[in-house]
């Protein structure tokens, strides 16, 4: 199975062409975060950088919904290309070509002018541009911080 799963930050504004055959692509960059103890108590920080394509109307939905550093859940899946840069060399580069995200936003979101309360929003890549809310946790639940995975 080829699945992957990542919650970060915007690194640049998404990037939408269209391919001659009318095709969307939008191309952006994500930033994750990991911090950790080491054995004598220092704290160390690693960050790293992904490639993200999105294709067809998710595409289109991407090149509306994010901006440089959004915070962003996104889902997809791992692909190896190849090819020759300008200067004769052959490259290769790994992305993740985009199944669906949701973006999480500051409590405010402006749109065309106008100011309204934001909400997270989802995507999904096979439906007309639908919205869907996120499931609400139940107010009882009782989570342990050590059973998050980030």
């Amino acid at each position: 199975m080829n699945r992957v799963i990542l919650i970060g930050n915007l690194t640049r504004d998404p990037e939408l062409k269209y391919t001659p055959a009318g095709t969307a692509v939008c191309t952006f960059g994500v930033a994750t975060n990991r911090s950790w103890t080491t054995a004598d108590g220092a704290t160390k920080e690693e960050v790293q950088y992904h490639r993200i394509v999105a294709w067809q109307k998710l595409a289109e939905l991407c090149g509306k919904l994010l901006t440089k550093g959004r915070k962003v859940f996104l889902e997809g899946r791992l692909t190896y290309r190849s090819y020759t840069a300008k200067d004769g060399q052959q490259r290769s580069i790994t992305e993740i070509v985009l199944d669906d995200f949701i973006v999480f936003g500051d409590g405010k979101k402006v749109m065309e002018g106008t100011t309204e309360t934001a909400k997270p929003e989802t995507t999904k890549e096979k439906t007309e541009e639908k919205v869907e809310e996120p499931a609400t946790p139940q107010a009882e639940e009782n989570v342990n911080p050590d059973d998050i995975p980030f």
